[in-house]
């Protein structure tokens, strides 16, 4: 059977079938349209080892004498006794190429590989596809053909790396802390990020990087990966004795949460896979190429029933100005000082519901509370829309209060460890900000949830929805037995049908800030909370790694008050607004305490924002590997090279007196540009603050103009800048 080889955007994959396995030969650099007899590749065999090559296989089996993890693990129970098939042989028996059942000798970028161990009655059909970006989306479905039910602990995507990735990447963090980088070298064994919160997870890693020595934005091989799910999951990196590595990811199944039945299948979630030899650019470019050519993607979205290329409105958020306090004049008051500053999405947030007062009861009773709205939420949508703005509400339909009509009522709609309810003694798990989850897996639950939020969207001119999730799902069990799995497809099928049944509504991932963020919830949402933290110094190491993967469009950025409420530090407008601006822009914050020349300088920048938006959203990511790390320079350009904006960001202070030359890469080499400072700039309330400088460099008073190769080898001195602040610059092709 020859070989498989699909190639697209300078990355190549190769399965070679020789030895019966779906073998992974390589999956890297782009290997041309011809390929050599892939029997050269045969490795030698060492003293005490089994007597064959053995495979770094798409589905790596101890059958093949494959020393670390399995790519899939299980047991067949048969007449009440377990372990038995407890190793398989699968062998593949069909490859399709491009819904080909022959495979093709010409390079293609999809493929269906189906694999059997007929005694042990299992067959796993892998689908590959190699988006045009570079992109690589792996999943594997398993299905049981005997006769007895057979029990799946993990079944795995995996992919190997080239020998000289010796490096590892994943992202960790907390509330409010979301997506920090760490790095340790390859070592043999196996270094597992595992995310037991039922959710995707504040310290879950985004991004698994495997990558050559040192390996930074802008340089360096990188072999990366994502895990398309919202529930339980792990990542991974599995070295084994001979040096070979394979990362990848899985379903972090619980005990006995899928038993397949004779004829039954699982599918896996979809492992998204990209390579580069220009360092995590290069890895973010793969995947924002195939968040934008998506249908449903939310600057071309006509297919969702919103206008094509719709901009990414500004955004006014209610909770850091009123939090529960919901008054209609004070909102209406809020609503018309956010569209004088040119505001277009005004979303109301917690607090509107029956008995919600604080965060201690209400959650469930998805109806308006008459006793704060006694004329339902019409007057102050209607005094939204007569300004021009979209309006938008805050909805957590995945949780309940105790303390609510719909928990007194189905007591048995709460989620708990126990066949019980709490009611008739079943023990419920602790309380995570007064709340537990609701039974989605319940199809009366999943029932009431649905119709009530759809009720809401029907009745009410509703254009986007805060989509809320403040918990982890810790001992989650529906009937007594485990079932985050079958809970985070249940959600997943919430809003699939509410999209289906609305949509002109765009959903917005939040959870807990940024709890919930993966390509599966990404699937379903048109844009993701980063972080509850507005803390702009914050907020740039969270929103640069979001953005390793998800594109600016999709990462709401909002500008918060003065004094941020979850850290108390203080910065300055520029610095908030220029943090804020790389990404989906808007407020949290009371702006009608905003005047003066702080609103004059607020209502320019939304201004700018608005200017630079369809740039910030469709061109090409830039971020500068800059020596001197208190320094960050990040930026975008266009697809045509015709204009770039960058951001200059000191974090603290520098132990160099003046930053000197800075390289502005990722323009076009062969054009000449004119550079500007455009934000703060002279007059602006904060300017002198900006500075820490006797004189500026000599460029920044009027501009510079320079060709893209010299600004890219050369660069430009920078001002002297002030701990936590910003300069925003424009580059112009000539």
């Amino acid at each position: 059977m020859d070989p498989l080889h699909l190639r697209s955007a300078g990355t190549s994959l190769v399965v070679s079938f020789d030895n019966g396995e779906a073998e992974v030969i390589h999956w890297g650099a782009d290997l041309g349209s011809t390929l050599p007899d892939l029997a050269i590749l045969g490795e030698p065999i060492p003293h005490s080892a089994v007597d064959a090559n053995v495979p770094a296989a798409l589905l790596p089996q101890g059958s093949s004498a494959w020393q670390g993890r399995p790519g899939l693990r299980g047991q067949r129970i048969a007449d009440g006794v377990p372990g038995l098939d407890f190793s398989l042989r699968l062998r593949v028996v069909e490859v399709q190429a491009d819904g080909s059942s022959a495979v093709a000798s010409a390079a293609i970028a999809s493929a269906v590989i189906v694999q059997k161990d007929p005694d042990a009655g299992i067959t796993v059909t892998s689908k590959l596809t190699l988006h045009p970006g570079g992109l690589l989306e792996l999943r594997h479905t398993a299905v049981n053909d005997g006769t007895s039910p057979f029990q799946l602990d993990e079944l795995a995507t995996v992919l190997p790396v080239g020998p000289d990735a010796v490096e590892l990447l994943d992202l960790t963090g907390r509330w409010c802390r979301e997506r920090h980088p760490q790095r340790r070298p390859v070592q043999q064994g196996t270094w597992v990020r595992a995310g037991r919160h039922g959710r995707t997870g504040h310290d879950s890693s985004l991004l698994f990087a495997a990558g050559t020595a040192g390996f930074g934005n802008r340089h360096g091989k990188v072999w990366a990966t994502h895990l398309a799910w919202s529930g339980n999951h792990e990542q991974f990196a599995d070295t084994v004795a001979d040096g070979r590595t394979m990362i990848g990811g899985s379903e972090l199944l619980g005990p006995a949460e899928v038993v397949l039945q004779p004829g039954e299948g699982y599918t896996t979630p979809a492992l998204f896979a990209a390579y580069s030899d220009r360092g995590l650019d290069g890895i973010s470019e793969a995947f924002y190429s195939w968040f934008r050519s998506r249908p449903h993607h939310v600057l071309p979205a006509a297919s969702t029933g919103l206008p094509a290329g719709k901009p990414r409105p500004v955004v006014l958020n209610t909770w850091e100005a009123v939090y529960f306090d919901h008054k209609l004049d004070t909102l209406i008051e809020l609503a018309e000082s956010a569209a004088e500053l040119g505001v277009e999405r005004f979303v109301l947030d917690d607090g509107w519901f029956r008995g919600r007062r604080d965060d201690h009861a209400g959650l469930g009773d998805w109806y308006v509370d008459e006793t704060l709205w006694p004329d339902g939420l019409t007057p102050l949508i209607e005094a939204v829309n007569s300004h021009g703005m979209e309006f938008g509400l805050w909805v957590e339909p995945e949780m309940i209060n105790l303390d609510s009509d719909v928990a007194r009522a189905h007591p048995d709609w709460i989620v708990g460890p126990a066949a019980l309810s709490h009611k008739d003694g079943g023990r419920l798990p602790l309380e995570w900000r007064h709340q537990h989850i609701i039974d989605l897996v319940n199809p009366a639950a999943w029932q009431y949830v649905f119709e009530r939020i759809d009720a809401l969207l029907g009745k009410n001119n509703i254009k986007y929805l805060k989509w809320d999730q403040n918990r982890d799902l810790s001992e989650h069990g529906h009937a007594g037995r485990a079932s985050v799995h079958a809970q985070t497809l249940a959600a997943y099928r919430l809003f699939d049908e509410l999209r289906k049944a609305h949509p002109g509504v765009e959903i917005e991932s939040c959870s807990s800030g940024g709890a919930r963020v993966d390509l599966g919830i990404l699937e379903r949402t048109d844009r993701i909370w980063g972080s509850d933290c507005n803390d702009a110094l914050e907020r740039q190491t969270i929103q640069r790694w979001t953005g390793v993967v998800v594109p600016p469009e999709l990462v709401g950025g909002h500008i918060g008050p003065t004094t941020s409420h979850t850290t108390a530090r203080t910065h300055d407008l520029s610095f908030r607004a220029i943090t804020a601006m790389f990404g989906h822009f808007g407020m949290e914050w009371d702006v009608r305490q905003v005047q003066g020349a702080e609103r004059e300088e607020l209502k320019r920048f939304i201004g700018l924002y608005k200017e630079h938006r369809g740039l910030i959203h469709s061109g090409r990511m830039v971020r500068a590997d800059v020596p001197d790390d208190s320094l960050m320079l990040h930026g975008v350009v266009s697809d045509d090279g015709d204009a770039g904006l960058f951001a200059v960001v000191s974090t603290r202070t520098s132990f160099a007196e003046q930053p000197g030359r800075v390289a502005v890469p990722g323009l076009d080499p062969e054009r000449s540009y004119t550079v500007q400072a455009i934000f703060p700039a002279p007059g602006d309330a904060d300017y002198a603050r900006t500075f820490t400088q006797v004189q500026p460099p000599a460029w920044l008073p009027s501009g510079a103009q320079a060709s893209g190769r010299f600004l890219a080898e050369v660069g430009l001195p920078m001002p002297v800048l002030n701990p936590e602040h910003a300069l925003l610059l424009r580059f112009t092709a000539v």
